[in-house]
C-alpha cells in the first residue's frame, strides 16, 4: 500500500502545475527583515527561552546578519537586525552581540554549504537535549527532514586538544542539525526557507515523541521511511515559509520596522 500511495504522489507532483492564485505570497522583503521575520516565526515554534539565542545569516559579500543580545526574538524588528564584518565586529546597527557568537562564525568559516546557523534553547528539542537522548521520529511531520541528529555534550569536557568551540564544529560535522547536552538546539542551513524547515520539525519531532512517550509509547518511523518521507530539502516545504511569514505579519506587521 505504501508503495502504491508513493507512486501516486510522485506521478501527482510531476503533473502538478502552480495556479497563479494571489501574487505575490509575500511583499518584498529585506534581508534584514527576513531575518527579523525568521527570530518571530520560530519564537512561536518553541525557540523562545526569553533572550537567548541568535539567528546568524550569512550574506553574499562575506558579511553577516544577525539579532542583538538586548532583545527577545519576539520583539525584533528588521531595523535591530546587526551587520557583522566575517570577523565578527558590528559594522551596522545600534545593539551588541554576545560573545556566544563565536560558535556561528566558526560555522560559518568551517561549513561553506551553510548561510544561516540557529541556536537556541528551544522548548522541546531542550527536553531531550536535557535527557541526553535522540528524540525517535514518530509520523510524517516528523520525518520531512532525515539524516543523523547527533548529540553533544559540551559539558562533559572537549575533544583532545580543541578549545569548546572548535569541538562543536567537530561535533556537528556534515549533519543538519545537533543537540547540546543540557543545553539546547542547533540548526544549520544553506538559506532561511532551509533552515526554517529544519528548525520546526526538529522542534515537532521532539514535542511529538515526548508526547508518544507519556501515552505509553509507541513504534517510531526506521531510518529507511524517514529517508522515504523526507522533503526535497534544498527548498523547504514549498509555501510553508510565506504562511508562517504572513501569519506573523498579520500578528505584528511592526517586524518590518
Amino acid at each position: 500500500m505504501k508503495g502504491a500511495i508513493d507512486g501516486l504522489n510522485e506521478s501527482v507532483l510531476k503533473q502538478f502545475t502552480p495556479r497563479p492564485g494571489r501574487r505575490p505570497l509575500l511583499p518584498e522583503l529585506s534581508e534584514k527583515a527576513q531575518v527579523a521575520l525568521m527570530c518571530r516565526m520560530l519564537f512561536h515554534e518553541g525557540w523562545n527561552d526569553h533572550i537567548a539565542g541568535h539567528i546568524t545569516f550569512r550574506l553574499p559579500d562575506g558579511n553577516v546578519l544577525t539579532n542583538p543580545w538586548e532583545l527577545a526574538w519576539d520583539e525584533v524588528t528588521a531595523s535591530d537586525i546587526l551587520t557583522l564584518d566575517p570577523a565578527g565586529r558590528v559594522i551596522d546597527g545600534e545593539w551588541n552581540v554576545t560573545p556566544a557568537l563565536g560558535l556561528h562564525l566558526r560555522l560559518h568559516e568551517a561549513r561553506p554549504d551553510i548561510s544561516v546557523v540557529i541556536h537556541n534553547h528551544a522548548h522541546w528539542s531542550g527536553i531531550w537535549a536535557n535527557l541526553h537522548r535522540v528524540p525517535p521520529a514518530y509520523d510524517q511531520s516528523s520525518a520531512y527532514v532525515d539524516g543523523p541528529l547527533p548529540l553533544y555534550s559540551e559539558y562533559a569536557g572537549t575533544f583532545d586538544g580543541e578549545d569548546p568551540v572548535a569541538a562543536a564544529v567537530n561535533a556537528l560535522g556534515d549533519a543538519k542539525w545537533a543537540l547540546l547536552a543540557n543545553h539546547g538546539a542547533l540548526v544549520v542551513g544553506q538559506n532561511l526557507r532551509q533552515a526554517h524547515l529544519r528548525a520546526i520539525t526538529l522542534e515537532w519531532r521532539s514535542r511529538r515523541a515526548y508526547e508518544v512517550e507519556l501515552a505509553g509509547g509507541g513504534v517510531p518511523l526506521t531510518d529507511e521511511q524517514v529517508a522515504a518521507i523526507a522533503l526535497p530539502d534544498a527548498n523547504g516545504f514549498p509555501f510553508l515559509w510565506e504562511a508562517m511569514a504572513r501569519r506573523e505579519l498579520r500578528r505584528s506587521p511592526d517586524v518590518l520596522d
